[in-house]
């Protein structure tokens, strides 16, 4: 899948896949990783979700990594905050009220961006992805973490052949 293919869906504004609320799953789910207060969270392929304003608001520090400026633009427009913005490496870091997002591609990360990572937070990363590039994004994730790192993983299955996708199914024996 191209970059180019995300680029243009939210330049056109056809993000469907956009929750209009925080998450159901994490609203149940988060309280049992047990995460400390003040952590870092990481949440990959963020878009302008609510969920990081939640975590945020649970008194966690925020990092997301999105591949559209338009989506990291709107993620501060709608929540009000005035971004502060810098160059780190390949990416544009944009920062306020303790949740970051760096503007670029999740396989450029590095080991050192993503230091202080306590848990992950991945409610539609793996469903956005062919299963052709979903090993490589489950690799390059995992050796650019630290250790201990929780994941709370939301995705779902459904018989492929229905749909071409995005979103793709992702089955119990591919996450386990």
């Amino acid at each position: 899948m191209e970059k180019s293919f995300w680029l243009e869906r939210w330049q056109r504004g056809e993000i469907g896949f956009h929750e209009a609320d925080v998450n159901q799953y994490l609203l149940k789910h988060w309280q049992v990783l047990n995460v400390p207060k003040g952590s870092k969270v990481f949440v990959p392929l963020c878009g302008k979700s609510y969920d990081m304003r939640w975590l945020r608001q649970q008194g966690y520090s925020i990092l997301g990594v999105e591949l559209s400026q338009c989506a990291v633009q709107d993620f501060f427009t709608e929540a009000g905050h005035q971004a502060q913005k810098q160059v780190l490496g390949e990416f544009e870091y944009h920062e306020a009220d303790d949740i970051g997002i760096l503007c670029g591609d999740f396989f450029h990360l590095k080991r050192d961006d993503l230091k202080n990572v306590a848990a992950v937070y991945d409610r539609a990363s793996m469903v956005a992805l062919p299963p052709e590039m979903r090993k490589s994004y489950v690799q390059h994730l995992l050796e650019n973490l630290p250790r201990p790192v929780q994941i709370l993983l939301i995705t779902f299955d459904y018989p492929q052949a229905e749909m071409q996708g995005p979103p793709f199914a992702v089955s119990i024996e591919e996450v386990v």
